[in-house]
């Protein structure tokens, strides 16, 4: 995040002022669904901004509609947050104050700035105007005030249907803002509440519930994305009016878009349910499950979020930008390995059959504290078949093909005599020979070879399901169904092998050389692992002419 923005100066000037001692943040998300990448400003920016000034970040589910949430996603979220290493001081559920909002509200109705009104959701849509024509009073407007008492504790205590009435705030209905035109401020919906269970059947909006929550918690700074600027007079309407002791302040700002990826919870979920895709974290999806099962790390999001700075206008940015800071990072952290996608076999003809040497190499160069590994060399090994042509095509091809030489990385020279095929006319076996004196690490430099190429030691190799994931739509054309966007080419799945000399467990990032960056699946079991590409080694983006 830059060092300065708006947002830090609004904060600097509050503390130097003396408003407030340190600032008191939060992450509201609602427990409906899985966070995605969008989130991620939000989270790191509140987390950030309070800890960069010795404040307090919270962690508040916004649960107050009992028919979408779950405990579900209660964990999903805790666990994102926590893998982004933006670890909450406290923890809150708005349902832990309903109570208090039905008092609040019950407050209101005495006050005569709310009531109970009978009109259906459809009628009080129809009689709020638009931004031209000033809305109609509901003929409920002038209850009396005892009325309202009533008939809101009524609603309370289970006596009317589901949307029979409707608990109104008593503002403007010719305001030129439409949020402040008589909004609802509680309806009836019964359904049980993950937290609370059946003691209630009434709960709040949103818009009455989030700024009593803020307040309740002695937020200093409620920030929110730009589509909330419209109901900040609302807000502050709600915590004056409710006569709350704290007054947080609303403040915009702009949300993180990501080009042509879905996001929507409602879009994801309908993948989920149909199985287009695999889960919500299935790697295609930019949740932040889908992140960290694909081997993002959390490090490469706070990064890319802090070159993207705290902007309070909206903008859309390519998902490319990501990738270039994930290979930042695991050229660095990430262990080096050879690892074959669609394997040929080679055969040595002039190497003993029954000997096996151990070379030792690097795990990465740039790296030393990784250490080293072993790999195992023989006479038969395992070749990516895109590293060999029968007949080279050209001068610039710097790999294998008959008659050539090339080296094996970390072992020998190989040059490549003859072909074997298989049924269905593919090269199925090559058979080559190879040259002692060429050893990796003696210094021979009589002839140079025909490019370098990795290997894999069938003695050991170790079968590996290797994923390779795309992007999840083919067309940005919005006005297509989400289902006629996606790719069908965007999971490739290949059966090859890795060297043998690991042990990787779930979460842990490769680079595959000269391939890409993987992680390895929780889908792996013993003996056979299964891999998830994170990103290739360089980008195949193309910006827009």
């Amino acid at each position: 995040m830059e060092d300065k923005n708006f947002i830090r100066k609004i904060i600097e000037d509050d503390l130097q002022s003396g408003k407030h001692e340190r600032p008191i943040t939060r992450f509201p998300p609602e427990p409906n669904g899985f966070l995605h990448l969008g989130h991620a400003r939000a989270i790191i920016m509140n987390h950030v901004l309070a800890k960069d000034y010795d404040g307090t970040f919270y962690l508040r589910f916004d649960d107050t509609n009992p028919l979408t949430e779950d405990t579900l996603y209660v964990e999903a979220i805790k666990r994102d947050i926590a893998w982004l290493g933006c670890e909450w001081d406290e923890l809150f559920f708005a349902s832990d104050y309903f109570d208090i909002m039905y008092e609040r509200a019950m407050l209101l109705v005495k006050k005569g700035l709310a009531y109970v009104c009978d009109l259906s959701a459809e009628a009080i849509r129809k009689t709020r105007g638009d931004l031209t024509t000033p809305g109609e009073e509901s003929p409920y407007r002038d209850r009396p005030v005892e009325e309202n008492v009533r008939l809101f504790e009524a609603m309370k205590n289970g006596e009317f249907a589901d949307g029979e009435k409707v608990l109104r705030a008593k503002i403007d209905m010719k305001s030129p803002n439409m949020n402040m035109r008589d909004p609802v401020v509680y309806r009836i919906q019964r359904g049980r509440h993950h937290n609370t269970g059946d003691k209630w059947c009434i709960y709040p909006m949103y818009d009455f519930a989030h700024p009593l929550e803020d307040a309740i918690e002695g937020i200093t700074h409620s920030l929110c994305s730009l589509e909330f600027e419209d109901h900040r007079p609302l807000y502050d309407w709600f915590v004056k009016h409710c006569e709350m002791e704290n007054v947080p302040r609303q403040i915009e700002f702009g949300k993180l878009k990501i080009a042509n990826q879905i996001v929507g919870k409602r879009n994801i979920r309908q993948l989920v349910e149909k199985g287009v895709v695999d889960g919500w974290d299935d790697p295609r999806l930019v949740t932040l499950s889908a992140l960290r099962r694909r081997g993002v790390p959390p490090e490469a999001i706070h990064n890319f979020v802090r070159a993207l700075g705290l902007p309070k206008s909206e903008g859309e940015t390519e998902l490319h930008m990501l990738d270039e800071y994930i290979r930042d990072h695991l050229k660095v952290h990430a262990r080096r390995i050879h690892a074959v996608t669609d394997p040929v076999k080679v055969v040595i003809t002039n190497y003993p059959e029954d000997k096996v040497e151990r070379l030792q190499a690097p795990f990465n160069r740039e790296n030393e504290a990784l250490g080293m590994r072993e790999l195992t060399f023989s006479n038969t090994l395992y070749i990516d078949r895109e590293d060999f042509l029968e007949e080279k095509p050209n001068k610039k091809w710097k790999r294998l093909s008959l008659g050539l030489e090339v080296r094996l990385m970390h072992a020998y020279f190989i040059k490549a005599n003859e072909v074997e095929y298989d049924a269905d006319g593919r090269v199925e076996t090559i058979y080559a020979t190879y040259d002692p004196k060429t050893k990796s690490g003696t210094g021979f430099t009589e002839r140079k070879p025909n490019g370098t190429i990795h290997f894999v030691d069938a003695l050991t190799a170790v079968p590996a399901e290797i994923r390779l994931y795309g992007n999840l739509l083919e067309d940005t054309d919005s006005d297509k169904p989400i289902e006629a966007r996606v790719n069908k080419q965007s999971k490739i799945v290949k059966q090859g092998f890795i060297e043998g000399s690991l042990t990787p467990e779930t979460g842990e990032s490769y680079q595959f050389v000269r391939t890409g960056y993987f992680t390895v699946d929780d889908d792996s079991t013993e003996g056979s692992f299964v891999f998830n590409r994170t990103v290739a080694l360089k980008s195949s983006f193309k910006p827009k002419k």
